[in-house]
């Protein structure tokens, strides 16, 4: 049991005392119910790949979202990883394709360009045929330099770089907002 505890402590978001839940539930669940579960994750380890063009999660490459001919490819959004790819898919606004980075600039951790995907973003970049990209890193410092770093080798190219806003959440108290939040919420306010 407590090796089990040790793996499931090691997933994101999973701390001792949850990992030591899921152990416990685990071994009161039937074992054909385990089986499917472990069978799944097996499957999903095997089946998913990178997509050879975007670098997004995918069974076949190219993926669906890259291979979608009513998506506007001349517009690209620069993400962290696959799972900012799924999140921006759930609001059904954004209509282009994507560039996953896996992961962001990071010193600390060395993490440099050479770690991430920038080489082949900018392959794509110099075909000519992307006219506006959007930089959606985190709003974090490592966020934060990912895009400044990015909108630097891109000027040159001559393709227009955006970023995505940043502010106030819908249904938040002004006075309940940090400082930062607010002020990037006024330098980005918009005409009505």
């Amino acid at each position: 049991m407590r090796t089990l505890i040790n793996e499931l402590a090691k997933l994101p978001g999973i701390g001792p005392k949850t990992a030591q839940r899921l152990a416990f539930h685990l071994f009161t669940t039937p074992r054909e119910e385990v089986q499917k579960l472990a069978t799944a994750m097996l499957e999903t380890k095997d089946q998913l790949t990178f997509c050879t063009i975007c670098g997004h999660l995918t069974e076949e490459s190219p993926c669906l979202l890259c291979r979608d001919p009513g998506r506007d490819h001349a517009l690209l959004c620069v993400v962290e990883e696959p799972k900012d790819v799924i999140a921006l898919e759930k609001t059904r606004e954004f209509k282009g394709v994507y560039h996953v980075l896996h992961g962001a600039l990071s010193p600390l951790e060395g993490i440099g360009p050479e770690e991430l995907t920038i080489n082949k973003l900018l392959e794509r970049l110099q075909t000519g045929k992307i006219r506006e990209v959007i930089l959606a890193c985190d709003p974090n410092m490592e966020g934060e330099a990912t895009a400044q770093y990015l909108a630097r080798i891109i000027k040159p190219l001559e393709v227009k770089v955006t970023r995505l806003a940043r502010g106030l959440p819908v249904g938040g108290d002004l006075e309940y907002i940090d400082e930062v939040t607010l002020g990037k919420a006024l330098e980005g306010r918009q005409e009505i």
